[in-house]
């Protein structure tokens, strides 16, 4: 099995997915190999870091989160070897092709990646949308093995099948009041590591997200155990905004049609730790059965 996340930023994987990717971890062990991709730089976002420092301490700090998440963590890179710039992420010919290329050198089972906001009034950061545009547009092209020959030279006289992955949009904080999902998978039993991995990044949690004013985290958290207490607070936010009830802690998701188009037994099946269904459950396998034509 073979997992992929994509995203904008250093920190958005941990927020999102972390949970689900450990509790994927333990149900496969070496089975399981899982991918995190950042698509920009991280230079932006910082109070008092220049930029080139900013980029270096972010970089740093995911790496710690891979240390500990055991995943593999990469840069996105365009075609000319540059990493895309934070905070103007653009939809353009060098994003397609570097996601492309990306997505078809790893073929995996599963891609993770920011939703499409659909509400006009919701509010979006630059770089989620960008990122979830680019990996919708790029789907189908998955297959097409010389889509972008130019930028990636290849023999086009050969060529062979790459797997499509199923897409799954996961939760987006900037998107208040818009987030929707269709199924939650519990990760209480892995919130330690969610809690750990989320701690390597001190200069969001401690520096730039207090100073800025966003995501409820006023003063900075002095120790681990108050920024666990704190992560859950989170969490309780999010399934209130959501409407998940109960003590469990959850990550959600939705699918998409961009990729490969599943079954509802092959999610119930392939997904660890899933929770019970609910109405939005039973939405989504009337939508899978439509899509596939059933």
């Amino acid at each position: 099995m073979r997992i992929l996340f994509i995203h904008a930023h250093f920190d958005d994987y941990e927020f999102t997915a972390a949970g689900t990717f450990e509790m994927w971890r333990r149900k496969l062990g070496p089975q399981l190999r899982a991918r995190v991709i950042v698509c920009t730089d991280g230079q932006a976002g910082h109070h008092f870091r220049t930029r080139p420092e900013t980029g270096r301490l972010r970089l740093k700090e995911q790496r710690a989160s891979a240390r500990l998440g055991h995943y593999k963590f990469e840069l996105l890179r365009y075609p000319n070897g540059r990493v895309p710039r934070e905070a103007c992420l653009a939809v353009d010919r060098d994003l397609l092709a570097a996601l492309w290329k990306a997505i078809r050198d790893f073929e995996p089972d599963y891609v993770f990646c920011p939703p499409l906001p659909t509400d006009p009034l919701a509010g979006v950061h630059v770089d989620h949308v960008a990122v979830a545009e680019a990996v919708r547009k790029v789907a189908y092209m998955i297959n097409v093995p010389h889509a972008f020959t130019p930028e990636y030279p290849a023999d086009e006289r050969r060529s062979r099948p790459c797997k499509v992955p199923v897409i799954l949009n996961t939760y987006d904080g900037y998107m208040h009041g818009a987030n929707a999902y269709d199924f939650a998978v519990e990760v209480t039993p892995a919130f330690d590591a969610i809690a750990a991995m989320t701690w390597c990044h001190q200069s969001q949690i401690r520096e730039w997200i207090p100073w800025v004013g966003r995501h409820h985290l006023a003063k900075p958290p002095s120790t681990p155990e108050e920024w666990s207490r704190l992560l859950r607070q989170r969490f309780a936010r999010q399934q209130r905004d959501l409407g998940i009830r109960g003590k469990c802690l959850a990550e959600v998701f939705s699918v998409t049609a961009w990729g490969e188009v599943p079954t509802a037994a092959q999610l119930r099946a392939d997904l660890p730790a899933m929770l019970p269904s609910t109405s939005s459950w039973t939405r989504l396998q009337r939508r899978l059965r439509r899509w596939r034509g059933e």
